[in-house]
């Protein structure tokens, strides 16, 4: 007996409807991107494992894909490794490769390789899959889509305030109406390690915080202590897990805790900027809140950090970002300042169809089936065809002359919108009749006066 044919958790196959779906957020998105002058690229999806290790953190390093060496690169396994239970040496030695993690770190090996071909400040967009070795649950998948853009070659603050624009932009375009762009900056966060003595623990502290969301307040002090956080530093940190008011009465409550911390008060004045700046240009849909345990796991940020949720579904972050200082300096490029966003397709897809805001029209595909009634038929259909495709309407011939109900059926299953009827009778009249297959509406007129009507 063969295998029932299946795929791996956390991977999906697409029907039709579905990726005409897809490819309308792919296409807003794209929209907006290119509105503000992005470009695009694209990058392999496998890397060079030494590409991506060591950029996203302990947490991220464990979710990397690795990929096995195959043929005669598999005698090169270090068992000696395996045996002394050094598994990490012994995974590098069975797999030099990886499927890529994020968009951004091949990004910054991409402008390092580029460098000579580029002009900077260089603003990239990318619409590709990426894949993670998570546990798959609702809105956590181990193959999905980024979409990112990204702004490089400058430290100004004007892309950030870009930034929040294009978030705000796309996801009210795609029907979004009650979604929150959440912000900090990773000065401030340092700033914070600093006052209470820990510097050296600012990972710890951020990776930690960042989970305030998902564990809760107890949560996040009980892993502080576990990473060997002292509790005077914990005693410190605590007012600021339930800091409240506007963003400028926030910023104004940090400014007195983070008087001594140079650092994090060059964070305050960056965040002031953005936030000014917003302030002064509006936003359609979104609100902008000033989260000061907003850390976002990654090692590579160093400014502004961006979080998107929607408020009315429980799903986590849609979007995600922020500025990172030098990470092109890991590939051999140093002072190259860049900035960017992500926009989680898959999940925004998850959003808006718990929502229902996909629109029901103009997402079909298929406009307008001609039945066919036979050869002689057929060739008529094909030139009237051609005349509605150049116009620019996606329509299509039943490939047989099957009985009408089964044509009927095929049209209904695909959701086209008009059914073209062309017999002898209009062909010697230079006719076509065509019915609306919503509103049973069935109507006769010439050829010509279809195609006006169509224009």
């Amino acid at each position: 007996m063969s295998n029932k044919p299946s795929i791996l958790k956390g991977t999906r196959d697409f029907l039709p409807e579905t990726m005409v779906k897809r490819n309308y957020i792919f296409d807003t998105i794209r929209t907006v991107f290119e509105k503000y002058g992005f470009l695009p690229i694209e990058t392999p999806c496998i890397e060079k494992t030494e590409t991506l290790l060591g950029k996203y953190g302990e947490e991220g390093d464990r979710l990397i894909f690795r990929v096995l060496n195959s043929g005669d690169s598999v005698k090169k396994a270090d068992l000696d490794a395996l045996g002394n239970e050094n598994y990490a040496r012994f995974a590098n030695s069975v797999s030099d490769k990886a499927l890529r993690y994020d968009l951004t770190v091949p990004f910054a090996r991409f402008v390092v390789q580029n460098q000579n071909d580029l002009s900077f400040p260089f603003k990239r967009y990318q619409i590709q899959p990426v894949w993670r070795a998570d546990r798959p649950q609702k809105g956590r998948y181990r193959e999905f889509y980024q979409c990112d853009c990204d702004a490089i070659g400058s430290d100004s603050l004007l892309y950030e305030v870009e930034l929040i624009q294009i978030f705000d932009e796309v996801l009210s375009n795609l029907g979004l109406t009650d979604f929150t762009i959440k912000i900090n900056n990773r000065k401030i966060l340092t700033g914070i390690a600093e006052v209470c003595g820990e510097e050296e623990k600012i990972v710890d502290i951020t990776v930690a915080i960042d989970k305030l969301d998902k564990i809760g307040k107890v949560g996040v002090i009980k892993e502080l202590m576990e990473r060997g956080i002292s509790q005077k530093a914990i005693q410190k940190i605590d007012p600021l897990f339930e800091l409240g008011g506007t963003n400028a009465e926030k910023l104004d409550k940090l400014k007195d805790f983070l008087a001594t911390s140079e650092v994090g008060m060059k964070g305050i004045e960056e965040l002031s900027f953005v936030l000014d700046q917003i302030d002064a240009l509006g936003l359609d849909k979104a609100i902008l809140d000033f989260e000061v345990t907003l850390a976002r796991g990654l090692n590579y940020y160093t400014g502004a950090i961006f979080e998107v949720v929607a408020n009315n579904v429980k799903i986590g972050s849609i979007c995600g970002g922020g500025r990172y200082a030098d990470l092109t300096s890991l590939f051999g490029l140093k002072d190259m300042s860049g900035v960017g966003i992500s926009f989680g397709a898959d999940r925004i897809y998850d959003v808006m169809t718990e929502l229902n805001l996909f629109p029901e029209k103009g997402l079909q595909g298929t406009q307008y089936l001609f039945i066919n009634f036979g050869e002689e038929e057929q060739a008529y259909s094909l030139k009237i065809a051609k005349q509605l495709r150049d116009k620019g309407f996606a329509c299509e011939i039943y490939p047989s002359s099957a009985k009408m109900k089964k044509q009927m059926k095929y049209a209904n299953d695909r959701n086209i919108p008009y059914v073209i009827m062309i017999g002898s009778n209009e062909m010697e009249n230079n006719l076509v009749t065509y019915k609306n297959m919503e509103s049973g509406e069935q109507t006769s007129c010439t050829v010509d006066e279809m195609l006006s009507k169509t224009s």
